[in-house]
């Protein structure tokens, strides 16, 4: 399996993961932001395979500037309703975030030709791993942080 094939297989993999996290959370604010992280996956694997052909690669700005925007759709969460396994979720899905980042960094290293698109696909998953960082921040945050309303300084969430 040459380096193309296995990014395209995980960002496929990674499409799957965010759907079935998206039915997970069907009922809450997450929905739409795992939908949106599914779409994402799915056009970077189309765009991965789009330059194994041969095709040129024009990064968009729009998708460069979506992925930051799906995340004012979390701003209704609930921590209190998250499950210690939606929290494991989150987490493998950061871990594997953090893999794509890797992936990416090294074809990059190792391309002399491609480095347009995997620039591109590391800010995107960049943009992915702050996004779930967040979401676990503000999910375990009501859980780790107790201090006083009056007199503690908090940062705003």
């Amino acid at each position: 399996m040459n380096g193309y094939e296995y990014a395209i297989k995980m960002e496929l993999d990674g499409e799957m993961f965010y759907r079935e996290q998206a039915l997970v959370n069907k009922d809450n604010v997450l929905n739409p932001v795992f939908l949106s992280l599914a779409e994402d996956e799915k056009q970077h694997a189309i765009r991965i395979k789009e330059k194994e052909a041969g095709n040129d690669f024009l990064p968009d700005e729009e998708d460069m500037a979506k992925t930051k925007n799906v995340f004012t759709d979390a701003a209704g969460l609930d921590p209190e309703k998250s499950t210690t396994e939606q929290i494991d979720a989150y987490r493998k899905a950061l871990e594997m975030e953090a893999k794509s980042i890797d992936l990416y960094k090294k074809l990059l290293s190792e391309s002399n030709e491609n480095k347009d698109l995997f620039e591109f696909l590391i800010k995107q998953e960049e943009k992915h791993y702050n996004l779930i960082e967040e979401i676990i921040e503000m999910v375990i945050r009501p859980n780790e942080w107790v201090e006083s309303a009056e007199f503690g300084l908090r940062k705003k969430y």
